[in-house]
């Protein structure tokens, strides 16, 4: 019996109809997904505002690539909310979603230390100062804990800018306290630039800082951010790896947008492979539109994620499209090690057009995707093929387990993963000082924070995470989303639904926040 993931009810090919909402109104309206010159196109028509046409995804075969690595997770079995409408007016979540929470946004205020023009949290932009007080925090922080089969496993403190929040180091050692396997800060990098505030970070339990970082010039963050801020951001990098006692894992996170910074994704990530002793991730983040444009102006802009393996393939020496899996590949793992486990563990069972990512090898400066020496497609339908047969006699399984002695159980494992996966890796293409089987053995067999460590400081991620806006909303990724936002009020709703669609985050603000003068007389300033 399966125990965090089930098959996929999301239809695949094209055509295809799902729901999405007017752009102007709001409203559930429904849309046609279809194939238009090589690219997929979502078309909807709203009764009052009419006609809404946009690019969902820009290379057709890429996208039918996706979609056969769906798998549906099975949300939670403690909804909040039991669903009586439509996704995505009751979330929270409801009884309707199908992913847990993998990661967690806790907005701790939306003040900021800058005005970024495409900021789609709208940051003193609002009339209105939202932050909630260091014991909201802590129940949210809980609230996310308390998700079962799989209580939340990572967190990522935004805004605004959270680095600016008074009791900023209280909530990240909070967080670790109560059990975050991962505790991260999404920041533009300002505070940073002092090295004995990274190093406070870290010592209070801060796992990952996720760093805006946009280009490698100036121009670039003068057109998107509104100033100069490349120093800012090699400083905040630098002081990131003098940490100690060993470097403040950092992800580059750009937001692409097409004409402004898309000819710099491959120079991005060249920096990260140089970088990559501090660097461990690039996630770009295509543009999402927010508030009204005309469709000129999106298909000036518009960015989707086939662009950006296209754009990493002709920038760079090392990459190419089809080096590129959704986020759910992975899936078979996390349904493998839950079962040996004999608990449910967390699975990215996303939407397979949220996200797509590889890994890449680093080795004296030189980066090789690791599907180059490893058949993933093969691997990981053998995983969901032996995930399949141990769901049947799990529980023998276990048990014999726990009667062997831990030598025999490691040598049992090298000796299963050698017979069952050794196919799928290209041992004679494999970098020297790579011993792929050997981590990936210590992956299943001691499923431990350390055995997975090693293989990431090995690696590099690169990836890009595509966030919905009204204009290319789909509401079966909603349904699927991974990564929510906890509320004061209780709630946990997923991020394309707080950020666009009927976009919670103003009700969510506006309930829970003082009007910014009153703000400003009580405490001075922005």
């Amino acid at each position: 019996m399966s125990m965090i993931i089930k098959e996929s009810t999301l239809k695949k090919g094209l055509p295809k109809e799902t729901g999405s909402v007017c752009p102007e109104c709001g409203r559930i309206i429904k849309a046609k997904i279809f194939e238009e010159n090589g690219r997929v196109m979502i078309e909807k028509k709203c009764p009052q505002h009419g006609p809404f046409k946009d690019v969902y995804w820009s290379d057709v075969e890429l996208y039918l690539k996706a979609e056969r690595f769906a798998h549906d997770g099975i949300g939670v079995i403690n909804p909040r909310i039991k669903a009586e409408k439509e996704c995505p007016f009751e979330c929270g979540l409801c009884d309707l979603h199908l992913s847990h929470t993998c990661l967690a946004n806790i907005d701790l205020t939306n003040r900021c230390n800058m005005q970024c023009p495409i900021c789609f949290a709208n940051a003193a932009a609002a009339g209105y100062v939202y932050e909630p007080d260091y014991e909201q925090v802590i129940e949210m922080l809980k609230n996310l804990r308390s998700n079962r089969p799989v209580p939340t496993p990572a967190v990522q403190f935004a805004g605004g800018e959270p680095t600016i929040y008074p009791k900023f180091f209280e909530v990240i050692k909070k967080a670790k306290k109560l059990g975050f396997a991962q505790v991260q800060v999404a920041t533009n990098g300002l505070k940073l630039t002092e090295l004995g505030f990274c190093q406070k970070m870290k010592d209070n339990g801060m796992d990952t800082v996720y760093l805006q970082f946009d280009g490698l010039n100036d121009d670039v963050y003068i057109q998107a951010r509104g100033r100069k801020l490349l120093d800012v951001k090699m400083k905040a990098i630098e002081n990131c790896r003098n940490v100690k006692p060993k470097p403040l894992s950092t992800v580059l996170v750009p937001t692409i947008v097409n004409g402004i910074n898309d000819d710099q994704v491959g120079e991005i990530l060249n920096f990260a492979v140089k970088n990559s002793d501090v660097i461990r991730s690039v996630n770009y983040q295509p543009v999402s539109f927010t508030g009204r444009i005309d469709q000129g102006e999106r298909e000036k802009g518009r960015f989707t994620l086939p662009d950006l393996a296209d754009g990493l393939e002709k920038q760079t020496k090392f990459l190419k499209k089809e080096d590129f899996y959704p986020v759910p590949v992975v899936t078979p793992v996390s349904e493998l090690i839950s079962l040996l486990a004999g608990e449910p563990k967390v699975a990215f069972t996303a939407h397979p057009h949220c996200g797509l990512a590889t890994f890449l090898y680093i080795e004296n400066g030189n980066a090789t995707p690791i599907t180059r020496f490893v058949d993933v497609e093969g691997m990981f339908s053998q995983m969901m093929r032996m995930a399949k047969k141990l769901g049947k006699i799990g529980f023998l399984v276990r048990l014999l387990g726990k009667l062997k002695s831990e030598k025999s159980k490691k040598e049992s494992t090298q000796k299963s993963f050698e017979k069952y996966f050794g196919k799928y890796i290209y041992k004679e293409k494999l970098p020297k000082g790579l011993d792929i089987t050997s981590l990936l053995e210590n992956v299943f067999s001691e499923q431990s924070k350390e055995s997975l460590g090693e293989f990431t400081w090995r690696t590099l991620m690169v990836g890009g995470m595509h966030f919905q806006d009204s204009y290319n909303y789909d509401i079966e990724r909603v349904k699927r989303c991974v990564i929510h936002y906890a509320t004061p009020d209780g709630r946990i709703i997923p991020f394309c639904a707080y950020n666009g669609g009927p976009t919670y985050r103003n009700e969510v603000e506006k309930k829970n926040s003082v009007p910014l003068d009153e703000w400003r007389e009580k405490h001075g300033s922005s």
